[in-house]
């Protein structure tokens, strides 16, 4: 299990990089690899879905869930071990401790790791630019930045035992530490040598080498430099009366101290020390996999806090091995708009009964924020994280799609219509069975007997195809063709006094309530009339 958690991501903290892994890096590109794209990134908005589920209490814990957001898995494997990590923590409360104990240390010492890595130590006098130059010479960032390092791999040694393979993995990426040369350098002591920083072992008996002390307080250098000032001052008499005559004044003695003992060691340690260790551990792959590691608990922890905090049923999700997609909720909620709304309406939906659904009610009803639901739902259960829903059944999509309306790009030469169809032509090549794609209208910008045919020709498409789809349309028409052919499931959003319920049931909405809309906004017949008339008020 180890071997494939280190396969499946690159690590967030790279050799190369100049800055700390970052909590949200650049979203998905517009191309379609991956199991989501950037499109449906960023219309199922998941930089909100983000910040809803986000409980993680470290900066690489926080940017773990977010790569996981970003990529999430498609291995049925993996995902199971990961649920078993959460319900192993969930029912032991020993080991839950360890670890929450782990990542709290972990948070509390962090930023002062970054500063090792990423720092500028810019001696005594100096002004800052920005948080990553520091003042001084690198020692306190050094004592603290390993000690992180340190204190991981000890915590991480005291955790009890854990049976579940996903767990006993990331903290053996973490425990693996402790072998690396990085840890042995960390915990010293370290030389400096001819051929770069060496490590007690690698020094041997005769190898000349200065022994690395993360201090100014040098007892031999100090030693040394003081029996040098003394004999110039020996054989300088001029020296040697100025200094008579200040005896009385001792800080005057130490000012030729500071200006040249401090410059002069503080300058060697912070770049013939300090900087190539920092450069060793930042490009130690036993470190970087450590870091991850400790990303990957916290994102653990996180997702259990996020199940104690969403004030709704939440479950981990049953996964089922199957050729073609299935999606089956129970009292499914928005993780993001019911997690500030202890009234939110759950709702069920089986797609494993038919492989269309077709979704119709009026404006505001609540069509998109349920179909975004399932969307958000099936991300939530690829990455191992507890779902908004009562109960939930579900396969592992290959491809999660997510189409809207795009404005038009008048340099194309096709307006809206060829800019939608072109981006549901890649989605089609794109979807096998395995995967979900929900769109949101089709054909728009055609006429409506066009936007008829068109769509029964996608639609009949991804049905052959045999991947769940599931379309949101005002064209009821369009759904009674299908419900006429017997194929998929007709579902409409719920109104009641001409106010949305946001429960959707079964059947076919025949009505817009347009009217209702433009009376809400103060834009009815009615409203222009009096706009023409010269009355000006509006509608609040």
């Amino acid at each position: 299990m180890k071997d494939i958690l280190s396969a499946l991501y690159p690590t967030l903290l790279q050799s190369a990089a100049k800055a700390p892994p970052a909590i949200r890096p650049e979203p998905p590109g517009q191309g379609l690899d991956g199991v989501i794209d950037g499109s449906t990134f960023q219309a199922i908005e998941v930089d909100r879905l983000f910040e809803s589920v986000n409980h993680a209490g470290t900066r690489i814990g926080q940017a773990t869930l977010y790569r996981s957001l970003r990529q999430p898995l498609d291995r049925l494997d993996v995902l199971e071990a990961k649920q078993a990590a959460i319900a192993e923590i969930e029912a032991n409360p020993a080991l839950r401790r360890g670890l929450e104990t782990l990542v709290e240390q972990a948070g509390q010492q962090e930023k002062d790791f970054y500063e090792l890595l990423y720092g500028s130590f810019l001696g005594m006098f100096s002004s800052r630019a920005h948080d990553l130059e520091l003042e001084g010479y690198g020692y306190g960032a050094y004592i603290n930045g390993t000690r992180f390092m340190l204190d991981l791999v000890e915590n991480a040694g005291q955790v009890p035992a854990p049976d579940s393979a996903y767990l006993a993995a990331v903290l053996e990426r973490i425990t693996d530490l402790k072998h690396a040369r990085a840890y042995a350098l960390a915990r010293g002591p370290a030389y400096r040598a001819e051929q770069g920083m060496l490590t007690r072992e690698e020094k041997g008996w005769f190898t000349p080498a200065i022994r690395f002390r993360p201090s100014l307080f040098k007892p031999i250098g100090l030693t040394l430099f003081l029996v040098a000032l003394f004999l110039m001052v020996e054989f300088v008499p001029l020296l040697l009366d100025i200094v008579a005559s200040v005896a009385s004044a001792f800080w005057l003695f130490l000012l030729p101290i500071s200006l040249l003992y401090i410059p002069i060691v503080g300058g060697f340690d912070r770049d013939g020390c300090i900087y190539p260790l920092r450069d060793s551990f930042r490009t130690s792959p036993e470190v970087q996999q450590a870091l991850d590691g400790l990303g990957q608990l916290d994102e653990l922890l996180g997702l259990i806090r996020f199940r104690e905090s969403f004030g709704h049923p939440v479950c981990l999700p049953r996964l089922v091995d199957a050729a073609q997609h299935r999606l089956r909720v129970r009292e499914v909620r928005n993780p993001i708009l019911a997690k500030a709304n202890p009234a939110y309406v759950g709702n069920d939906i089986d797609l494993g009964q038919s492989r269309l659904a077709l979704i119709t009610g009026p404006n505001s009803g609540g069509k998109t924020a349920f179909c975004k639901t399932l969307a958000q739902t099936q991300l939530l259960g690829q990455i191992g994280s507890y779902v908004p829903a009562r109960e939930a059944e579900m396969t592992v999509a290959d491809r999660i799609f997510y189409q809207v309306p795009e404005i038009s790009h008048l340099a194309d030469g096709e307006g809206r219509f060829g800019t939608e169809l072109r981006r549901t032509k890649a989605i089609f090549l794109a979807a096998s069975p395995r995967s979900l794609v929900i769109m949101d209208e089709l054909s728009e910008g055609t006429t409506h007997e066009e936007k008829i045919e068109i769509s029964m020709n996608i639609l009949d498409g991804f049905h052959q195809k045999g991947n769940s789809t599931l379309l949101i349309t005002h064209n009821h028409e369009l759904v009674d063709r299908y419900q006429q052919k017997g194929i998929g499931m007709a579902r409409q959003v719920e109104f009641r006094n001409e106010q949305p319920t946001y429960r959707v049931i079964e059947g076919i909405s025949r009505v817009s309530h347009a009217d209702r809309v433009a009376r809400k906004i103060g834009f009815s017949k009615e409203d222009i009339a009096r706009y023409l008339s010269g009355n000006r008020e509006t509608k609040a």
